[in-house]
């Protein structure tokens, strides 16, 4: 098997766009009952998530004194609160470890006042797209060395977001398939031939 590292930020990538079969975003893992959007969380209150977490992430701005624009609102059947600003680098952390956690306690200030448990987004600077553009090519890369090899090429561990655009990316082209293995915080993706 080829270990693969994940470029670093600073690393220059070509500009293309994800294929349009990758979807904004989730966890890898979900059944397709879980992509479908609930019958009970209908557009109205998956706005209404959105908008709990943006007050949420508003009063942590606050408290951090951080400015930035903060946009909530529905994408691919969830809620998404998108926050624009300078000086936000901290609130992603290194690898984006930060955003991940902030996610978790947007998502729990949703649950405390809807009772339901929320697949809220948080983006913040921009990182989720550009990283996203990131994994694409890193993707690209595993699938031609599989190809040209013949042989199943491990990635680095990856968070549930960075395993769903690399699946995603795998997933939509012909002659190869991705799976995840390991356990949490150390599970990663297998590039392999299709069989």
């Amino acid at each position: 098997m080829t270990d693969t590292s994940i470029p670093r930020a600073d690393q220059p990538l070509d500009d293309e766009e994800p294929t349009a079969a990758a979807p904004a975003d989730g966890e890898p893992e979900e059944t397709d009952a879980e992509k479908a959007p609930s019958k009970a969380a209908g557009e109205g209150d998956l706005f209404r998530q959105s908008e709990i977490a943006a007050d949420y992430v508003e009063g942590l701005l606050d408290i951090l004194d951080y400015d930035g624009d903060i946009d909530e609102l529905v994408s691919g059947g969830r809620p998404v609160v998108e926050v624009v600003g300078g000086r936000l680098q901290n609130l992603v952390g290194q690898r984006g470890a930060t955003l991940e956690a902030l996610q978790e306690l947007a998502r729990l200030a949703v649950f405390r006042q809807t009772g339901s448990p929320s697949r809220l987004l948080l983006d913040v600077g921009g990182y989720r797209a550009n990283r996203r553009k990131e994994l694409a090519a890193v993707a690209r890369n595993a699938v031609e060395k599989v190809k040209e090899h013949g042989e199943a090429v491990r990635l680095e561990p990856m968070s549930a977001f960075e395993r769903k655009c690399v699946h995603d990316v795998v997933n939509a082209i012909d002659g190869v398939e991705s799976e995840s293995e390991g356990v949490e915080p150390n599970r990663r993706i297998v590039v392999q031939p299709a069989g």
